[in-house]
Formats: C-alpha cells, structure tokens, sequence
C-alpha cells in the first residue's frame, strides 16, 4: 500500500510540474520521420548552394554556401543531439535503431550546440575549401592553377621544375593552419556532445562495428598487402635511381615525393614510362593516345562511360545530366576542378562535376563518377537516411570496379583500339605494373591521410606537430619524403583536397579493397576463365542485374550483408586484390633480388 502512495504521489508531483513523460519506442518512430523529412528538404537546397559555390566561386557564393551549409549542419545537431535521447530506448524496430544511429555518426564536422557555433564552423569550411579552390603554384615561374600543375607533374621530368611545382604549390597551405586548428576544436566539441570521444571517433563509429575494431581492420588489410606494395618501390626506387642518379634519388631509402608523377605522391602510374622495363613493359597502346587519335571530346569520354552503365543493362543518365553537369572547366571564373558526383535533388537530377582532359586518366575517372551517379539513382527508392552506400568505401569502389573492365577487349569493343593491337599474354607484365603503379602505389596514402586526422582529432598529435605527424606517416607507410626540407611554418596536409574540403579518406583505402573483391566476384558470375586482370563485364547484363540489386540496398543493410548479395563473402580483405596482382608480384620479387629493399 504504501508503494501504492508513493507512486500516485510521484505521479501527482510530475503532472502538477508538468514534467514530460518519458519517450516511448513511438516518439522515436514519429521523430526519425520528422528528422527525414527536414533534413531531406534541407539538404537540397543546401546541395544547390554548394554546387553553385563549386562551379562559380565568388565572394557571394560562399557565402551562400556557408550559410545554406551552416542550417543544414544546424539540423543536423540538433536531431543527432536528440537522437542521443532515443537511441537506448527498448523496443525499437530494426529502422527506427539503425537511423537513430545514422543521424548521430552523419555529421562529418559537428557543430556543439552554442549559439553560433554552427555558423562558425561553416565559415571555417567553406574558407579552407575556397582557399584550395583558388590556390595557385608556378611552373618555370609561371603561376598555374592547380588543376594545370597537377597535370604538368605527370609529364615533366627535370627534377628541378618538379621541385618548383611542388614547393609552389604546398604553399597554398600555410595561410590555412589556424582555421584548420579552430575547426578541430570546434567539431571536436560537437562530436563530444553526441557522445564520441573526438571527431575520428565519431567518422569510425559508421561502419557498423567498434571504432576501435575498424581502425583494427584497416590495419589487417594493409598488412595482408604491404608485401606488394613494398616490391613496387623498391623496383620503381632503383628505376628512378638509373635516371636522376643518386644525388637526385638515391639507391636506398625513400622516394624522392616530386618525382613520381603526382603533386601527392599518392599513385604513380604518370611515371610508367620511366619504370616500364624492356621488353616486357610495352603494353602494346596508350589510351590517351588513342583517344586523340579518334578526335575524343571530353563530353564524348562521359558518353562513352554512360555507354558502359547501358550495356550492362542499366538505363541510360537523364537529360538533366547533360544539360547541368560542369564537363570541363569554364574560362571565364573560378571552379573546384577536383573532379566529384552529385545527386542534387535524391531522384534524378545527378551530375558530375570535373574539368575533363582528353587522356586516359580522366577516362578512367569518367567510368569511376558514373560509378557514383548510378549508385545514387539506384538506392533512390530508399528512405532519405538510406539513400547512401553500405559504407562509404562502397561509393568509391563502385565506379573503380567498372573502370576495372577498361581492358583492351572493352576498347576493341567501343571502337577505341584495333583487334590487331591487342597485346599478347606477353604483355600482361606491362599491363599490371602500370595498373600497380596507381592501384597499389595509392594503398598507404589512401590509409595515412585519416590516421593523421584521428590524431589531429585525438590530440596524439598537436596544432604545433601537424606537419612534422603528416610527413612522418608519409615517410612510415609510403616511405617517401618532401624535396625540399620542412618546418611548422609549413602546413603540408592543407594541400591536398580532402583535408581542407573535410572528406574523409578511409574510403578510398577501403575502395581500392572491395573494387577487386567487386571484380573477381564478378568475373566469377560471367564465368570468366582467364586471368583476372584480363575480365571485363562490358555487356553482361545478369552481372549488372546483381549489382543492381546490392546497388538498391543503399545503406539500409550493414555493409557486410550488401558485400555478401554481391560477392558472397561477408568479410572484407586484400585477397582479391593479391590474386589479381599475383603474376606481378612474382616478377617484381625476381626484379628486386639482390636490392636492398625497404627504406
């Protein structure tokens, strides 16, 4: 009786303070419907803004930017905030839970809760990526845009001018080392009031396990592919050595950063003619080459890889698709020329953004975009907070899968190369070295490029030990160092896109994992024989037909259920990726008897 009392009291006490009743499984449900709803809502107008802001970067439009990016993180907050209320509550469906969960772990730069906050944050990201927008280095004392020095780093040899380039060019990061710092702060606090650690924590929490157990993974499959990766520079290493000599590069130790035909060092595959060895380095055509030969547009290049999507049984990209994407870059203003997807509206107004070259690069990019653009329209069925990838590697390891199938059959097949020129089996060395030189030499870029932010967002590495932790990675997992000698006035990390654009990177290790878990499931399905660096799905329809449907899942699975639909493994690994390199490996180990490899 007496419990009987103290409950009516209770009860009594909480209607007379007009205290709210605690939240039921219900509340939750109506909540993550309202959060869907605004957030869809304000994401468009926001994805308006910053498409604006990317193809025509003025004063005016960053600040649109910022503002329409500003409420739209606002949103974000507060339903991640009130997310956190929700998330623990018993009888959740399945949904209700996994949402609850995405709208915490969605903000890639979380706001805290304080008045301005959230506008302070947009400002500070929209500067940094215009900053890079609009960063200029010189080459022969000539100032170029970045997109112009990007390109000259894969064909210019003299070792000075490569120098040049990159001192240049690593300058534009100086002016962006206090706002970086005041953006860690600031999103670190925001990350902290949703109940994360820091903001790393937070990014690895989205990949359906610990984050903890993520950065573990990431790890395991580095090492199940770091043997190759270390034959390749080692061989390149002494290949670099016989042309510049050891003043320029030395015969042991670290790569020289410039010289390997990337501002970043992050894939080497410009520097082939330099590392093709006689005879069996000839792969018997050159794709830019080729291209030019035909009298390629760049619009034709995004025809061509629509072309593909089509054959493979998907419906061909919309009208609007022509009409609004940024194919090649405008004369008359400023653009973000890194080259990026877009689904502006969730249903069918998706483009593609670049400053399209006619060269074999940026065909391979066209194919890998598309990838992103098919991806978007195929999970638009979705509820907004599934309209997503199983992860986010799945999103880059799409597109890179099918540009996978860029081989010389598929060439021959699109009009490209002449039957007569396809190499023989030969050649296959040739072909894989220069595949390696992109798709391996990138793995332990693709991995440091987040392990210095988790440290930056950790506090393991300090605002006045930024660039001495970024080029200590560099010099630990890709073994190779700056030209020129580097201090704290320096900020290295802010010339690269990603760290001032705030995108996280870990995808594109993970997607230079699963394109070749994609590939050989694939290839299986289409029932290919040979090896596997010589399958291409160009055509078949029931390989589409599968993918399609991982395709549709979006992100309303775990991942591992989305690999599983199309690869029938649930786990991800290097495996695939070894076996397509196998042959390679094993001449790359005869090149390197003897050597000194390592660094």
């Amino acid at each position: 009786m007496k419990h009987l009392t103290s409950a009516i009291a209770l009860a009594a006490m909480l209607l007379a303070t007009g205290a709210a009743p605690a939240p039921t499984a219900a509340d939750a449900d109506a909540f993550v419907a309202k959060a869907e709803k605004d957030l869809e809502e304000l994401g468009i107008f926001a994805a308006r803004a910053a498409w604006v802001n990317a193809t025509y970067i003025t004063d005016d439009t960053d600040i649109l930017a910022a503002r329409t990016g500003a409420a739209f993180t606002e949103a974000g907050v507060r339903y991640a905030s009130e997310a956190a209320k929700y998330a623990a509550l018993p009888g959740l469906s399945y949904d209700t839970k996994r949402k609850l969960d995405m709208l915490r772990q969605g903000l890639v730069a979380p706001a805290p809760n304080t008045p301005g906050a959230a506008d302070t944050l947009s400002t500070l990201l929209t500067g940094l990526q215009s900053a890079y927008g609009k960063g200029k280095g010189t080459y022969k004392g000539e100032v170029k845009s970045g997109n112009d020095l990007e390109e000259l780093m894969g064909t210019e040899r003299d070792p000075e001018l490569l120098k040049e380039m990159w001192v240049s060019w690593h300058k534009i990061g100086v002016p962006m080392r206090n706002d970086y710092t005041q953006f860690v702060s600031i999103s670190n606090a925001g990350s902290k009031e949703l109940g994360y650690v820091d903001t790393g924590a937070q990014w690895r929490a989205g990949y359906d396990m610990d984050p903890d157990a993520f950065a573990k993974l990431t790890d395991d499959t580095w090492n199940q592919v770091k043997p190759l990766y270390d034959q390749l520079h080692c061989y390149t290493r002494a290949k670099l050595n016989e042309k510049y000599g050891d003043a320029v590069q030395p015969k042991t130790g670290p790569i020289r950063a410039d010289l390997l035909g990337n501002m970043w060092a992050q894939e080497w595959g410009n520097i082939y003619d330099i590392v093709a060895p006689k005879g069996a380095g000839d792969v018997g055509y050159d794709l830019t080459e080729l291209l030019a030969a035909k009298g390629y547009t760049p619009e034709q290049i995004v025809k061509t890889g629509e072309g593909f999507f089509s054959s493979v049984g998907f419906a061909p990209l919309p009208q609007t698709f022509w009409q609004r994407s940024m194919i090649t870059a405008p004369r008359d203003r400023e653009v973000v020329c890194h080259a990026s997807a877009w689904d502006i509206d969730n249903k069918d107004d998706i483009r593609i953004k670049m400053c399209t070259k006619v060269n074999g690069d940026d065909f391979v990019t066209v194919h890998h975009e598309l990838g992103h653009n098919y991806y978007q329209r195929a999970y638009n069925q979705q509820p907004f907070l599934y309209m997503n990838s199983a992860n986010d590697g799945f999103h880059e390891a799409v597109g890179d899968f099918i540009a996978l199938s860029v081989t010389p059959d598929y060439l021959v097949k699109i009009g490209l190369l002449d039957p007569k020129a396809v190499p023989s089996a030969d050649k296959d060395i040739g072909l894989l070295l220069k595949q390696a030189m992109d798709k391996v030499a990138f793995l332990p870029f693709g991995l440091l490029i987040d392990k210095w932010r988790w440290g930056v967002f950790s506090g393991q590495i300090t605002p006045n030990t930024y660039n001495k932790a970024w080029n200590d990675l560099r010099l630990q997992y890709q073994g190779i160092v700056p030209p020129v000698p580097r201090s704290e006035a320096d900020f290295d990390p802010g010339a690269k896109y990603h760290i001032p654009g705030n995108t996280p990177y870990t995808r594109y290790f993970l997607a230079r994992l699963l394109q070749f878990q994609f590939h050989q499931a694939a290839c299986k399905q289409a029932g290919w024989k040979g090896p596997l660096h010589r399958c291409s799905i160009y055509g078949d329809k029931k390989v589409g037909e599968k993918l399609n449907a991982m395709l549709e899942m979006g992100a309303s699975k775990p991942w591992p259920d989305a690999l599983q639909a199309f690869t029938g493994s649930r786990q991800m690994d290097g495996k695939a990726m070894i076996a397509y390199f196998q042959p390679l490996m094993t001449w790359l180990q005869k090149q390197n008897k003897g050597k000194t490899c390592g660094w």
